[in-house]
């Protein structure tokens, strides 16, 4: 086998980094859309925190091309301000999704339909597990701790993926309105662990990741 050159896995590093940003605005756009025309609560929350995914992607994509010049040992100024935004809007989205859950069980309210919500999941899983195994093998490739962690954090997207197909499933197949209630509390358990995680990565300034990775984000 062909062994790349530093260089040519950076790049490829770097175009993962692309690819992630591009897809979550994508599916962020689309899942909002679908959430709010179908009355499906999980499926705007997913679209989202999708979204706010993508200022964290921008602060990977800083990384990498910090690595194309020189070692990268800690995330600079840009990198943790992008993190510190980020678990703020994460912080919003669970306050907005245990509200919304709350209301939606007090009125009863219930989705017109969940369908789209399986589309965007299936989808999602299939494009974050191939995100995971590529941002693996570079990262490991390159000896780098931070695309390994990025690579290790896109597993909380797929988890987040794997919450709302159950949910759309389960849904669709009962029409149960406390479901979609359930689903939107599960992404809002998500959501307020990466919030967590992204003010711990700001206030150490390591690379690790710390979303259920087995890897610790505390200072030592």
């Amino acid at each position: 086998m062909k062994i790349q050159s530093t260089s040519s896995l950076l790049s490829v590093a770097l175009v993962l980094g692309l690819v992630t940003i591009g897809y979550n605005i994508i599916e962020g756009a689309v899942s909002i859309w679908f959430g709010f025309n179908d009355d499906t609560l999980a499926l705007l929350g997913f679209g989202v925190d999708s979204l706010v995914e993508v200022i964290s992607g921008a602060g990977i994509v800083h990384a990498v091309l910090r690595m194309r010049k020189s070692a990268v040992a800690s995330r600079d100024q840009f990198e943790r301000q992008a993190l510190r935004i980020t678990g703020w809007a994460f912080y919003l989205l669970v306050a907005g999704m245990v509200i919304g859950a709350l209301l939606n069980i007090w009125q009863g309210s219930r989705p017109v339909t969940t369908v789209p919500g399986i589309i965007v999941s299936l989808v999602s899983i299939a494009t974050m597990w191939w995100l995971m195994s590529a941002k693996m093998r570079v990262g490991k490739a390159l000896h780098s701790e931070a695309i390994i962690a990025d690579a290790n954090c896109t597993k909380t997207c797929l988890f987040l993926s794997v919450v709302l197909l159950t949910g759309s499933v389960l849904y669709e197949l009962f029409h149960i309105p406390l479901v979609d209630a359930a689903g939107s509390l599960g992404i809002a358990w998500f959501a307020w662990s990466e919030g967590k995680e992204s003010f711990e990565k700001a206030r150490t300034g390591k690379l690790g990741c710390c979303c259920g990775c087995g890897e610790s984000c505390k200072a030592p």
